[in-house]
């Protein structure tokens, strides 16, 4: 009972570890969320949730070493990945490309969000060896199958409130003067965090 409970808090802690440092997810859920987009900004949450989880059952159940050994599909997800990262802090920069600090409308749905959001996660190729080399290194082979689905859903969990917290502090209305007076440079700022995370994932594979 004991090595379970250890599996668990071990495998979730260094999940929760990794979620919460800067990336992609972080500048996307912000940036929508700063902009006003609060649904949109929850809907891409909901979808990164769930594309995560997605990748972390392929790993679970062994299919990802299918995908990560076939060469010309893991570096066809980074070029794609790489790409749709770089449009989508380009498209960043166009939206604050009218000379001045004036933010656009707040704009987005939860579905919009939640498409963005899914298509962000499942073009990232490291979602899937993470998840290969965290369930590798913590979960045993002959672990009881409610001990991966605890796993998946508390994984599931911890990126529904961390997204979820970060976009509703960023909506916040601290969050929301500041991006009122400087929303063209903060989503410039945040176009360039994306444009960097696509080249780097583009780099990685060319």
């Amino acid at each position: 009972m004991q090595d379970t409970i250890w599996t668990i808090l071990t495998t979730l802690g260094l999940y929760a570890i990794v979620i919460i440092s800067p990336g992609p997810n972080f500048a996307l859920v912000s940036r929508l969320a700063m902009s006003g987009a609060l649904p949109s900004a929850l809907g891409a949450t909901l979808g990164l949730s769930l594309a995560a989880t997605f990748y972390a059952v392929l790993s679970m159940t062994g299919l990802a070493v299918l995908i990560v050994r076939v060469d010309w599909f893991a570096t066809a997800i980074h070029i794609v990945g790489g790409l749709y990262l770089v449009y989508l802090g380009l498209s960043g920069w166009l939206v604050s490309s009218s000379g001045d600090n004036t933010p656009p409308p707040p704009t987005g749905t939860s579905w919009s969000g939640f498409r963005l959001g899914t298509l962000v996660e499942l073009t990232n190729p490291k979602g899937i060896t993470f998840f290969l080399g965290l369930y590798a290194a913590t979960i045993p082979v002959d672990a009881d199958m409610s001990v991966k689905l605890i796993v998946l859903l508390g994984g599931f969990m911890l990126e529904m409130v961390w997204y979820g917290s970060v976009a509703m502090l960023m909506s916040s209305p601290p969050a929301q003067a500041a991006y009122k007076k400087s929303g063209a440079w903060i989503d410039r700022i945040a176009g360039m965090l994306l444009i960097g995370f696509g080249i780097k994932m583009l780099t990685y594979r060319l």
